[in-house]
Protein backbone atom coordinates (compact mmCIF):
# COMPACT_ATOMS: atom_id res chain seq x y z
CA UNK A 1 0.00 0.00 0.00
CA UNK A 2 0.85 3.62 -0.83
CA UNK A 3 -0.01 6.67 0.92
CA UNK A 4 -0.41 10.08 -0.45
CA UNK A 5 -0.06 12.17 2.55
CA UNK A 6 -0.18 15.58 0.87
CA UNK A 7 -3.28 16.04 -1.81
CA UNK A 8 -5.69 18.80 -2.07
CA UNK A 9 -8.87 16.98 -3.04
CA UNK A 10 -11.33 20.27 -2.56
CA UNK A 11 -9.19 22.12 -5.40
CA UNK A 12 -10.45 22.73 -8.86
CA UNK A 13 -9.01 19.77 -11.03
CA UNK A 14 -9.77 17.22 -8.85
CA UNK A 15 -13.11 18.27 -6.60
CA UNK A 16 -15.06 17.98 -9.93
CA UNK A 17 -14.63 14.57 -10.25
CA UNK A 18 -13.22 13.39 -7.29
CA UNK A 19 -14.81 9.74 -6.83
CA UNK A 20 -13.26 8.93 -9.78
CA UNK A 21 -9.55 10.44 -8.69
CA UNK A 22 -9.87 8.64 -5.67
CA UNK A 23 -10.72 5.46 -7.34
CA UNK A 24 -7.83 5.63 -9.70
CA UNK A 25 -5.79 5.94 -6.98
CA UNK A 26 -7.49 2.85 -5.16
CA UNK A 27 -6.29 1.15 -8.49
CA UNK A 28 -2.60 2.34 -8.34
CA UNK A 29 -1.98 1.47 -4.68
CA UNK A 30 -2.67 4.27 -3.32
CA UNK A 31 -4.94 2.73 0.25
CA UNK A 32 -4.40 5.93 2.49
CA UNK A 33 -5.13 10.03 1.48
CA UNK A 34 -4.23 13.09 3.65
CA UNK A 35 -6.31 15.77 2.20
CA UNK A 36 -5.01 19.06 2.95
CA UNK A 37 -6.72 22.36 3.80
CA UNK A 38 -4.90 26.03 3.07
CA UNK A 39 -7.73 28.26 4.36
CA UNK A 40 -10.43 28.20 7.12
CA UNK A 41 -12.87 28.38 4.47
CA UNK A 42 -12.03 25.15 3.73
CA UNK A 43 -11.95 23.10 6.68
CA UNK A 44 -15.58 21.86 6.81
CA UNK A 45 -15.43 20.38 3.26
CA UNK A 46 -11.56 19.27 3.82
CA UNK A 47 -13.14 16.95 6.71
CA UNK A 48 -16.66 16.53 5.00
CA UNK A 49 -14.37 14.43 2.52
CA UNK A 50 -12.82 12.55 5.45
CA UNK A 51 -16.22 11.60 7.12
CA UNK A 52 -16.79 10.43 3.75
CA UNK A 53 -14.18 8.36 2.53
CA UNK A 54 -12.88 6.23 4.96
CA UNK A 55 -9.72 6.21 3.79
CA UNK A 56 -9.20 9.94 3.53
CA UNK A 57 -7.81 11.73 6.36
CA UNK A 58 -7.96 16.26 6.62
CA UNK A 59 -5.54 18.41 8.13
CA UNK A 60 -6.64 22.23 9.39
CA UNK A 61 -4.64 25.04 8.70
CA UNK A 62 -3.31 28.38 6.74
CA UNK A 63 -1.21 28.67 4.47
CA UNK A 64 1.10 30.96 4.58
CA UNK A 65 0.00 32.65 1.33
CA UNK A 66 -3.26 33.21 2.90
CA UNK A 67 -1.99 34.42 6.18
CA UNK A 68 -2.41 37.89 5.58
CA UNK A 69 -6.41 37.08 5.50
CA UNK A 70 -6.01 35.24 8.37
CA UNK A 71 -3.49 37.33 10.79
CA UNK A 72 -6.37 37.36 13.78
CA UNK A 73 -6.94 33.58 13.62
CA UNK A 74 -8.61 32.47 16.72
CA UNK A 75 -6.49 29.97 18.11
CA UNK A 76 -9.33 28.07 20.02
CA UNK A 77 -10.61 27.83 16.43
CA UNK A 78 -8.13 25.81 15.32
CA UNK A 79 -7.92 23.85 18.28
CA UNK A 80 -12.19 22.62 18.17
CA UNK A 81 -11.38 21.92 14.64
CA UNK A 82 -8.11 19.41 15.67
CA UNK A 83 -10.92 18.11 17.81
CA UNK A 84 -12.78 16.10 14.76
CA UNK A 85 -11.61 12.60 14.79
CA UNK A 86 -11.10 12.84 10.88
CA UNK A 87 -8.45 15.42 11.72
CA UNK A 88 -4.92 13.98 12.20
CA UNK A 89 -2.68 17.12 11.20
CA UNK A 90 -2.11 20.74 11.35
CA UNK A 91 -1.35 22.80 8.62
CA UNK A 92 -0.31 23.19 5.82
CA UNK A 93 1.82 26.17 7.77
CA UNK A 94 5.16 27.81 7.51
CA UNK A 95 6.98 30.74 5.30
CA UNK A 96 6.73 31.43 1.56
CA UNK A 97 9.20 34.03 0.80
CA UNK A 98 9.53 33.06 -2.85
CA UNK A 99 6.21 34.72 -3.77
CA UNK A 100 5.41 36.93 -0.64
CA UNK A 101 1.71 36.77 -1.20
CA UNK A 102 1.18 37.76 2.57
CA UNK A 103 3.67 40.03 5.06
CA UNK A 104 6.49 37.61 6.20
CA UNK A 105 6.04 39.01 9.87
CA UNK A 106 2.73 37.75 9.80
CA UNK A 107 3.49 34.37 8.37
CA UNK A 108 6.26 33.96 11.10
CA UNK A 109 3.06 34.39 13.84
CA UNK A 110 0.69 32.15 12.32
CA UNK A 111 3.55 29.74 11.84
CA UNK A 112 4.18 29.70 15.62
CA UNK A 113 0.52 29.89 16.45
CA UNK A 114 0.20 26.60 14.29
CA UNK A 115 3.34 25.11 16.65
CA UNK A 116 1.66 26.11 19.38
CA UNK A 117 -1.33 24.08 18.45
CA UNK A 118 0.38 21.04 17.49
CA UNK A 119 2.37 20.87 20.41
CA UNK A 120 -0.47 20.80 22.82
CA UNK A 121 -2.20 18.43 20.84
CA UNK A 122 0.25 16.28 19.80
CA UNK A 123 -1.01 16.65 15.90
CA UNK A 124 1.77 16.47 13.29
CA UNK A 125 2.68 19.77 12.03
CA UNK A 126 2.85 19.90 8.28
CA UNK A 127 5.48 22.88 6.86
CA UNK A 128 5.73 24.86 4.06
CA UNK A 129 8.94 26.25 3.22
CA UNK A 130 10.22 27.91 -0.04
CA UNK A 131 13.14 30.49 -0.14
CA UNK A 132 12.71 30.68 3.60
CA UNK A 133 15.54 27.96 5.09
CA UNK A 134 16.79 30.72 7.77
CA UNK A 135 13.86 32.06 9.29
CA UNK A 136 12.02 28.35 9.21
CA UNK A 137 14.75 26.22 10.69
CA UNK A 138 15.41 29.47 13.32
CA UNK A 139 11.25 29.59 14.30
CA UNK A 140 11.39 25.52 14.13
CA UNK A 141 14.52 25.32 16.71
CA UNK A 142 13.35 27.82 19.27
CA UNK A 143 9.59 26.55 19.37
CA UNK A 144 11.22 22.56 20.15
CA UNK A 145 13.21 24.28 22.93
CA UNK A 146 10.03 25.46 24.73
CA UNK A 147 8.81 21.73 23.76
CA UNK A 148 8.87 19.29 21.34
CA UNK A 149 6.51 18.71 18.35
CA UNK A 150 5.88 16.28 15.29
CA UNK A 151 6.55 18.17 12.25
CA UNK A 152 7.70 17.36 8.67
CA UNK A 153 9.00 19.65 5.79
CA UNK A 154 6.03 18.89 3.13
CA UNK A 155 7.18 18.96 -0.91
CA UNK A 156 11.07 19.18 0.51
CA UNK A 157 12.65 21.51 -2.35
CA UNK A 158 15.08 22.85 0.37
CA UNK A 159 19.25 22.61 0.43
CA UNK A 160 20.93 19.45 1.64
CA UNK A 161 21.98 21.38 4.55
CA UNK A 162 18.44 22.24 5.57
CA UNK A 163 17.52 18.80 5.78
CA UNK A 164 20.48 17.80 7.58
CA UNK A 165 18.78 20.50 10.52
CA UNK A 166 15.35 19.48 10.15
CA UNK A 167 16.38 16.00 10.82
CA UNK A 168 18.18 16.51 13.09
CA UNK A 169 15.37 18.50 14.93
CA UNK A 170 13.44 15.15 14.87
CA UNK A 171 11.36 16.42 11.68
CA UNK A 172 10.04 13.57 8.33
CA UNK A 173 10.69 15.20 5.18
CA UNK A 174 8.40 14.21 2.31
CA UNK A 175 9.20 14.10 -1.67
CA UNK A 176 6.42 15.39 -4.05
CA UNK A 177 6.70 14.68 -8.05
CA UNK A 178 9.24 17.29 -8.30
CA UNK A 179 11.98 14.99 -7.09
CA UNK A 180 11.30 13.29 -10.88
CA UNK A 181 11.93 16.49 -12.72
CA UNK A 182 15.13 16.95 -15.30
CA UNK A 183 16.68 19.71 -13.43
CA UNK A 184 16.04 18.22 -10.14
CA UNK A 185 19.60 16.43 -9.30
CA UNK A 186 20.19 18.42 -5.67
CA UNK A 187 16.98 16.98 -4.42
CA UNK A 188 17.55 13.52 -6.14
CA UNK A 189 20.76 13.51 -3.74
CA UNK A 190 19.20 14.26 -0.83
CA UNK A 191 16.43 11.85 -1.25
CA UNK A 192 19.01 8.83 -2.02
CA UNK A 193 20.36 9.73 1.55
CA UNK A 194 17.25 10.22 3.50
CA UNK A 195 17.42 7.84 6.54
CA UNK A 196 14.49 5.27 5.60
CA UNK A 197 12.59 5.64 8.39
CA UNK A 198 12.32 9.22 7.90
CA UNK A 199 10.84 9.91 4.36
CA UNK A 200 7.27 10.14 3.20
CA UNK A 201 5.60 10.55 -0.20
CA UNK A 202 3.34 12.69 -1.83
CA UNK A 203 1.87 14.19 -4.73
CA UNK A 204 0.70 17.79 -3.94
CA UNK A 205 -2.24 17.17 -6.11
CA UNK A 206 -3.46 18.69 -8.28
CA UNK A 207 0.13 20.28 -8.81
CA UNK A 208 3.41 18.90 -9.40
CA UNK A 209 2.57 15.80 -11.52
CA UNK A 210 5.74 14.12 -11.76
CA UNK A 211 7.29 12.34 -14.83
CA UNK A 212 5.73 10.97 -17.14
CA UNK A 213 2.96 12.84 -16.39
CA UNK A 214 4.24 16.33 -16.22
CA UNK A 215 2.08 18.68 -18.17
CA UNK A 216 -1.28 17.19 -16.60
CA UNK A 217 -3.42 17.79 -13.46
CA UNK A 218 -2.37 15.91 -11.02
CA UNK A 219 -3.79 13.26 -9.75
CA UNK A 220 -3.17 10.66 -5.97
CA UNK A 221 -2.50 8.04 -8.29
CA UNK A 222 0.56 9.53 -9.72
CA UNK A 223 2.27 9.01 -6.37
CA UNK A 224 2.88 5.63 -7.57
CA UNK A 225 5.30 7.16 -10.23
CA UNK A 226 7.09 9.34 -7.61
CA UNK A 227 7.77 6.34 -5.26
CA UNK A 228 8.60 4.34 -8.13
CA UNK A 229 11.60 7.28 -9.04
CA UNK A 230 12.81 7.33 -5.45
CA UNK A 231 12.99 3.78 -5.21
CA UNK A 232 15.51 3.36 -7.84
CA UNK A 233 17.30 6.21 -6.68
CA UNK A 234 18.05 4.17 -3.49
CA UNK A 235 18.07 0.93 -4.91
CA UNK A 236 15.24 -0.70 -3.43
CA UNK A 237 12.21 -1.83 -4.24
CA UNK A 238 8.89 -0.26 -4.99
CA UNK A 239 7.63 -3.01 -2.88
CA UNK A 240 10.04 -1.92 0.23
CA UNK A 241 9.47 1.91 0.12
CA UNK A 242 5.85 1.55 -0.13
CA UNK A 243 5.86 -0.55 2.77
CA UNK A 244 7.85 1.54 4.66
CA UNK A 245 6.82 5.20 3.70
CA UNK A 246 3.24 3.67 4.73
CA UNK A 247 4.37 2.25 8.10
CA UNK A 248 6.26 6.13 8.75
CA UNK A 249 2.97 7.89 7.56
CA UNK A 250 1.37 6.19 10.26
CA UNK A 251 4.24 6.25 13.36
CA UNK A 252 3.81 9.82 12.61
CA UNK A 253 -0.24 10.77 12.11
CA UNK A 254 -0.80 8.37 15.33
CA UNK A 255 -4.17 10.03 14.98
CA UNK A 256 -4.71 7.81 11.57
CA UNK A 257 -6.01 4.27 11.38
CA UNK A 258 -4.17 2.16 8.56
Amino acid sequence: MLVDSHCHLEYEGLVEDQPAVLDRARAAGVGCFLNISTRKSEWERVVGTAEREADVWASVGIHPHEADAHAELDVMALRQATENKRVIGIGETGLDYYYDKSDRQVQRDLFRLHIGVARETGLPLIVHTRDAEDDTYAILAEEMEQGVFPALIHCFTASANFGRKVLDLGLTISLSGIVTFRNAADLQAVAAELPGERMLVETDSPFLAPVPHRGRKCEPAFVADTAAFVAGLRGESVEDLAERTSTNFFRLFTKASA
